[in-house]
């Protein structure tokens, strides 16, 4: 029973050893330099490929002390040039499965009598008429909106945040700029927007892949009108 305690005993305090004390950030110097090392991690924790934090950190510190690197230049680039082709070779396969079911959804989508459809392919769903005015391109217009995926993935949403959003007509995706000029203040429309009038090949969020079709209800609210003169 001795033993048994001792040992117990002697696990705790080696355990005791190895446990790192919470950091403290006292100093300006020390929230500076947690703010640098925040704003890396949120730089990278969204790459398409997985980041090793070990040898991440491993990387800082010898840049920081001033030690030799493990990999030389020529391997660095070696690296980062094969996980970027890595990377693309990725998004590619993925963009070619996300046109081809947004193609399919399209289709379906369109053979539904409420649905309409426009000359550049865009589709809409009138859920509820207004009667105010209907915007131009150049105007800016208030909105509530929710966006989601085909697979339902909601993405963005104004009505989550508590707040409707300004924006000029002209500068948003080709979906939202042709789909809201359709509409009068008051209205509140349901866009099947291809992937063409939308961010195409792009990525401008993980929630949202390359050559998504994207799903938007809109509310008009208000419209700004062009100062002229």
């Amino acid at each position: 029973m001795l033993k048994k305690t001792f040992l117990f005993a002697s696990l705790i305090t080696i355990g005791s050893i190895t446990i790192a004390a919470p950091l403290q950030l006292k100093t300006l110097q020390d929230k500076a330099s947690y703010a640098i090392g925040a704003n890396i991690g949120n730089s990278i924790k969204n790459q398409p490929q997985k980041i090793n934090s070990t040898a991440l950190i491993a990387g800082l510190k010898d840049v920081l002390n001033d030690k030799k690197p493990l990999l030389s230049k020529e391997e660095m680039m070696q690296a980062f040039k094969a996980l970027q082709e890595k990377s693309q070779a990725k998004a590619k396969a993925e963009g070619e499965k996300n046109l081809k079911a947004g193609q399919v959804f399209l289709k379906k989508q369109a053979r539904k009598t409420q649905v309409k459809k426009t000359s550049s392919g865009l589709l809409y769903k009138i859920l509820k008429r207004g009667k105010g005015q209907q915007p131009v391109a150049t105007d800016t217009v208030e909105v509530n909106y929710k966006g989601t995926l085909i697979n339902g993935t909601e993405f963005d949403s104004s009505y989550s945040r508590g707040k409707p959003v300004t924006f000029p007509l002209n500068r948003v995706i080709p979906g939202w700029t042709e789909g809201v000029q359709l509409m009068k203040v008051g209205s509140k429309y349901r866009f099947y927007v291809p992937s063409n009038l939308a961010y195409g090949e792009m990525s401008p969020s993980p929630k949202i892949p390359p050559n998504s079709t994207l799903i938007f209800d809109i509310e008009l609210l208000k419209i700004k009108k062009e100062a002229k003169g």
